[in-house]
């Protein structure tokens, strides 16, 4: 029982902890998340395509990196695992600013008359907890949402402001 309730405070706060990242994120790269915001309502299917292939792609070169990595000798460990750790961070910031647009067309859509950092708040929290739910929010609905936000982070760097 004791476990139960440890794996639910630990939910909870990581919930909390990500829907402040997500809020901080948003003020900090505020044109940058606006873009990928844009991306998302306009043209979700391209950003989840373009999302998937691109973290294949780059998952699969970070992995053959560090299994090579793995093999080798000290000097060439380190010259291999520095690009794969480099790819695992873009992929990163790449799916931060995703997940952060996400959030705030979740919020627009379910939340419409809350002021902005409410409504990104509870629509952090409810996407959490839709993730959260077994098999079809971890199998479904997460790489679904991270597919999208990487793929709309990629197509916002490339599209021209108005």
């Amino acid at each position: 029982m004791t476990d139960i309730l440890r794996i639910f405070f630990i939910v909870i706060l990581l919930t909390i902890t990500l829907a402040a990242y997500f809020l901080v994120i948003g003020a900090l790269f505020t044109n940058r998340v606006m873009k990928t915001q844009n991306i998302i309502n306009q043209t979700s299917g391209r950003a989840f395509g373009l999302g998937l292939v691109n973290f294949l792609f780059f998952g699969l070169i970070a992995v053959v990196l560090f299994s090579v990595a793995e093999n080798t000798g000290s000097f060439v460990k380190g010259v291999l695992t520095i690009p794969a750790l480099l790819i695992l961070v873009f992929l990163a910031v790449l799916l931060s600013l995703g997940l952060t647009g996400m959030v705030n067309v979740l919020g627009e859509r379910l939340f419409p008359d809350l002021t902005l950092w409410k409504r990104n708040i509870w629509s952090a929290i409810i996407l959490c907890f839709a993730c959260a739910l077994p098999f079809v929010g971890w199998f479904l609905l997460l790489p679904y949402v991270g597919f999208v936000g990487i793929g709309a982070s990629i197509l916002g760097f490339f599209q021209r402001t108005q």
